[in-house]
This record gives structure tokens, C-alpha cells and sequence, in this order.
């Protein structure tokens, strides 16, 4: 197993993010199975190597660039990225969808969730392809009160700001105060997550108009699941990735359902009868299961194991990888074909 390299562009305040937490959440958790960095590429940091120091120490050719795994991931970069790690043992841990950019040939995908894994199905069907969804941190599990779920809560509906959409903010919220209930938009930092959705008997969210603007896609979509491992009900927008996990009325509900009254009078229900409105304990026993740690370093080792295989074939046997015909050229062979059998009519 090749040692293992996460890039991103740092790791201060300035690039805290989910994406961020992932990444080094995702290394810690494979850190298990090989020896595992953090390397940064655009903020230099004492606690961790600097891409540039590591491309000169170990020139492509040398024993040394064939030893450790890069992993990227960080959206409009991996272009830039793959090129100036060219001839390394390289795999693109794939969050958001719709960048745009193509991977060379070869290069493996790491996909968070199906949405994003069939997309790159689409785009690169000859690349090594692997779903390893992110994991729930510990702490959602072993603290979230699931067994409480049915005991009133101070907070009757919790919003998140970030990434909310106009509609919840502006129409739906003062629709739910106007009925009577007690909603909260958390917005900016929050110490103890877990203590928050504990909280909350309901938790919305809706982040399909955020990402539709940007022209890239929900990635995996963690909060709504932290809820579910609270004890929430959770009422969300079905976009992208959140489309996995989030099966309406068994482990979620649909929010936007249509006209705001059907919305008001949904939510205000769950918030009256919660156990009603909850996930479907099997359901979610199993979603959580799922993303738990320890199951999904099972997945990584597959994984890692797959793309070790593929490097070694590629650079140690010098195997040429598959390439995937360009859209283009398939569409003209269809025309040709098209073409021949008109020509060839009686």
C-alpha cells in the first residue's frame, strides 16, 4: 500500500469549510490503513509539508514519486493539480459535481455519493470508479438523542442559514412564527453541533437554489443526515446527493412540496406529533451503519487496494489505460451510421 497524501489549499480559518472537515476527517480515518499527510499547496504551515518542497525532493522517474497516493479534491484546482502531478500515482476524491474539467485517462475517482459517482460515470467510464460516501464523525452517533426523539424540544424548527434558500428564509420562516412556532436561524459559528439538533424537533433544509447558482452540485449533503442522528425530523430539498440518502417519507420528507400552506401545515404536524413524522427506525439504523467509521474504512481499504493495482499496472508494467471515446466522436459515428442507412435504402 502506497503511503498517502491528501492536498488541499490549507488548513486555517481562511479555507474552513465542509469540504475542508472531509478531507481531513477522511485522513484521519485512513491513516489506520497507511501512513497518511495532509499537504498543503497554497497556504505554508509548520505543522504540515508544502506541495512545491515535495515535486522537487522527488523529481518524476525517481523511486520516490512512485511511493505515495495524491489525493485531490478541492473542485476548480484539480485541473491545475493533476497537471503539475503528472507521471505520480494520483486519484481525485470527487465531492461536487458539474466543474466541467475531464480527468486524464487513468486517473481513479473516489465519489462520495452516487450522484457524484454517476456522473463521472458518465464523463469518464473508462477511470477506475469507487463510491466511498463520507462518514458520520463519532460524535453524531454516540451523542445524537435518537431515543429521546419524542420529547418536546426547545426549538420547534431549525433553519441554517448557510446555504438556505430565499423561499425558507423569507416566505416560510415568517409563515411558521405566524403559526406559532418557535424557529431558529443559527447562522455563523457553532461550538457543539450535536447539542443544537438535539435541540430541534425539526430541522430544514434546502440548498438546491444555492447550489443551481453556483452550476455545481450538492455533494453529499451531511447536515440533514446529523439530524436524522438527532433525532430529528428532517423536511429537505431532494437535489443532487441528497437524493442518496433522503428516501421521502421513509427517512425524510420533501421540502417545497409544492405551495407554501402544504408546507406550513406539514412541518407545523411534525412539530405536534414528531414520532410521526420521524425517520423509520430500521432505515435509519442502517443509513447510520452505513456511514459509520468503521464501515467505511472497510470501503477505503477496497478502494485504495483497487487504485494501488491500477498504478502498479500503469506505471510498474507500463499498461496504457483505457481511454473513453469524446462525446463528439461518438455522435459522429452515430451520424455516419445514420448516414449509411439511408444511402443503403432499396
Amino acid at each position: 500500500m502506497r503511503d498517502l497524501r491528501f492536498l488541499v489549499p490549507g488548513t486555517g480559518r481562511r479555507f474552513r469549510c465542509g469540504g475542508l472537515s472531509v478531507e481531513l476527517q477522511t485522513a484521519r480515518l485512513v491513516s489506520a490503513l497507511a501512513p497518511t499527510e495532509v499537504v498543503t499547496y497554497r497556504e505554508r504551515q509548520d505543522e504540515h509539508p508544502f506541495l512545491d518542497d515535495l515535486l522537487r525532493a522527488e523529481p518524476v522517474g525517481g523511486a520516490e514519486a512512485n511511493r505515495a497516493l495524491w489525493v485531490v479534491s478541492w473542485g476548480f484546482d484539480v485541473p491545475r493539480l493533476l497537471r503539475r502531478l503528472k507521471g505520480r500515482p494520483v486519484a481525485y476524491h470527487a465531492h461536487s459535481s458539474g466543474y466541467g474539467f475531464d480527468l486524464p485517462p487513468g486517473v481513479p475517482v473516489l465519489a462520495v455519493s452516487r450522484n457524484t459517482l454517476g456522473y463521472w460515470g458518465d464523463r469518464a467510464p473508462r477511470s477506475p470508479l469507487m463510491l466511498v460516501p463520507n462518514a458520520l464523525e463519532p460524535q453524531w452517533i454516540e451523542r445524537g438523542a435518537r431515543s429521546h426523539a419524542s420529547g418536546r424540544r426547545p426549538i420547534d424548527v431549525l433553519v441554517q442559514q448557510r446555504k438556505c434558500s430565499a423561499y425558507v428564509l423569507e416566505q416560510l420562516v415568517p409563515a411558521l412564527r405566524a403559526r406559532g412556532l418557535t424557529v431558529e436561524v443559527q447562522n455563523g459559528w457553532v461550538d457543539d453541533l450535536v447539542a443544537l439538533f438535539n435541540s430541534a424537533a425539526v430541522v430544514l433544509y434546502d440548498s438546491a437554489d444555492y447550489w443551481r447558482g453556483r452550476g455545481v452540485s450538492e455533494g453529499f449533503g451531511l447536515p440533514p443526515i446529523e439530524a436524522l442522528a438527532c433525532g430529528c425530523v428532517v423536511f429537505s430539498s431532494l437535489n443532487h446527493a441528497l437524493a442518496d440518502c433522503l428516501d421521502p417519507g421513509v427517512l425524510g420528507h420533501q421540502l417545497g412540496q409544492g405551495t407554501l400552506g402544504a408546507d406550513v401545515e406539514r412541518i407545523a404536524a411534525a412539530v405536534a406529533d414528531p414520532r410521526g413524522w420521524q425517520a423509520e427506525p430500521a432505515a435509519l439504523q442502517q443509513l447510520l451503519d452505513d456511514l459509520g467509521e468503521a464501515r467505511l474504512q472497510q470501503r477505503w481499504h477496497r478502494a485504495l487496494a483497487a487504485i494501488n493495482q491500477h498504478w502498479d499496472r500503469l506505471l510498474q508494467n507500463g499498461e496504457p489505460p483505457l481511454r473513453a471515446p469524446a462525446p463528439v466522436q461518438v455522435r459522429l459515428t452515430l451520424w455516419r451510421q445514420k448516414l449509411a442507412r439511408v444511402l443503403n435504402r432499396p
